[in-house]
């Protein structure tokens, strides 16, 4: 441990401005604006993997986006560690909100603010130099594989066929990623789930064009009202989602697992102020960590219609859209789901407007084993770099990918995530803690020695 925070103490600062350069990429794969610099991003990470010892890397083009790959293989006889990351981040709107511009890192109080210094650019870096660090020390204790991917905030559309199409290349024993989140630095976690994820957009359609509000208000259904009374209607008055099947197939917590979910550290005081709000909000009979970790969700991410511009025009629109997401939980399939809501939301449309439902990506849940070696060997390596050992807990987020792993490599992942739940991921003002970044640097060199220890 002590050679391991010498190297990092020596070269703190030169990983800190290797990750701000990153950082300094607009990688937003949602935007074709920004294809460019999404290219430019693929290209630095297959530098900074050859810099620090990757063999046979490579810019492997996709229909969109291309995988970055790169390998050590130090004997064949040993286990191999896959890693995956992606070089992509979400849009950075609204921009007005940043209080620092999103593409010039900053710190303030220890803390990097920048689209993607938590998801995921601050956290698969650290991995480039984990491994950095144990070619140099020449401490690398087993075979490793990087995946680094463009497309993740778009759904990974491309990722399945790469991963199919290069299952051999891909062999491994364990998928390492770096997605997550801990519940504080002072209580260390391993998420040992995620949730799935089906992604809608609904449009409705009223008159064939807009109009006045004075001359029709009131004698023509407005969509943009109708759109909200039929989200609304999604859920009941004890938040409960209306959709008929949608609960069918919802795997339920024992009553063990409801406990020790809810022995987690959680200061529910503390929650609502870090969020400014009077209370929390949610499914009635559910915690908090219960509703945001093991209970399926339907959530409203974005709404749009008519005039929103400055000023007043007293418009009625003639249409209204939506973005919908819903998350899942184990067996819950997005496909169902996704046919499930299309059928639901046409059916209470009212005759005055026309719906279109379109599905976009989607994903599966996961739970991820408690009892492989994989998980020990990152239980030892938090115990070792924390000093207390790690806290198992569900993640509310979605990596679809999870799931693909196991389904077409034959291997289960560890989500060994080091940002927080506050870093405002998907958000403006993004953050990622300096600390974190370098815990997370010198906690996985002990994750690949204790893999190849307890895997003899």
């Amino acid at each position: 441990m002590q050679e391991i925070k010498n190297y990092v103490e020596t070269h703190k600062q030169r990983f800190l401005d290797e990750l701000f350069e990153l950082l300094r990429f607009p990688s937003v794969s949602a935007d074709p604006k920004y294809k460019g610099d999404v290219l430019k991003t693929a290209d630095y990470v297959a530098q900074k993997l050859k810099d620090a010892g990757a063999d046979n890397v490579e810019i492997c083009p996709t229909a969109g986006y291309p995988i970055v790959y790169g390998e050590k293989i130090i004997d064949a006889s040993l286990p191999t560690v896959l890693i995956y990351g992606h070089y992509d981040v979400q849009p950075a709107d609204p921009l007005e909100l940043w209080h620092t511009p999103p593409f010039e890192p900053t710190v303030r109080d220890g803390k990097i603010y920048a689209r993607g210094a938590c998801d995921d650019k601050g956290q698969f870096y650290m991995h480039v130099k984990a491994f950095e660090l144990m070619m140099e020390t020449n401490t690398l204790a087993c075979n490793v594989k990087f995946m680094i991917e463009g497309e993740e905030e778009v759904g990974s559309a491309n990722l399945g066929i790469f991963v199919k199409d290069n299952a051999e290349r891909l062999k491994a024993d364990v998928v390492l990623i770096s997605d997550t989140s801990m519940i504080s630095m002072d209580h260390p976690s391993i998420e040992t789930g995620l949730r799935g994820l089906a992604y809608m957009e609904v449009e409705v359609v009223g008159p064939n064009r807009d109009l006045h509000s004075g001359v029709y208000g009131g004698a023509v259904a407005n969509p943009a009202t109708i759109l909200c009374k039929m989200i609304a209607s999604l859920h009941d008055e004890n938040n409960h989602i209306t959709i008929p099947a949608f609960y069918d197939k919802v795997l339920e917590l024992t009553d063990e697992e409801k406990k020790a979910l809810n022995s987690a550290p959680y200061d529910e005081e503390e929650y609502k102020k870090d969020l400014d709000i009077e209370e929390v909000w949610g499914e009635k009979g559910y915690s908090t960590l219960e509703r945001t970790g093991t209970r399926p969700t339907l959530e409203v991410n974005g709404i749009w219609s008519g005039y929103i511009g400055e000023g007043a025009k007293t418009v009625l629109p003639s249409k209204a859209n939506a973005k919908i997401s819903m998350r899942l939980v184990p067996h819950q399939s997005s496909k169902e789901i996704a046919e499930i809501f299309t059928k639901h939301f046409e059916s209470i449309a009212p005759k005055n407007v026309k719906v279109k439902v379109t599905p976009h990506h989607g994903g599966e849940p996961v739970v991820t084993p408690t009892d492989s070696i994989a998980y020990q060997a990152a239980e030892k390596a938090i115990e070792d770099s924390f000093g207390k050992k790690a806290i198992p807990t569900r993640g509310g987020g979605s990596i679809p990918i999870v799931a693909l792993f196991e389904d077409v490599l034959g291997i289960k992942s560890v989500l060994f995530g080091f940002g927080l739940d506050s870093d405002a991921l998907h958000s403006p003002n993004e953050k990622y803690d300096i600390y974190n970044y370098y815990k997370g640097i010198e906690t996985l060199p002990l994750f690949h020695k204790y893999f190849a220890e307890l895997s003899k």
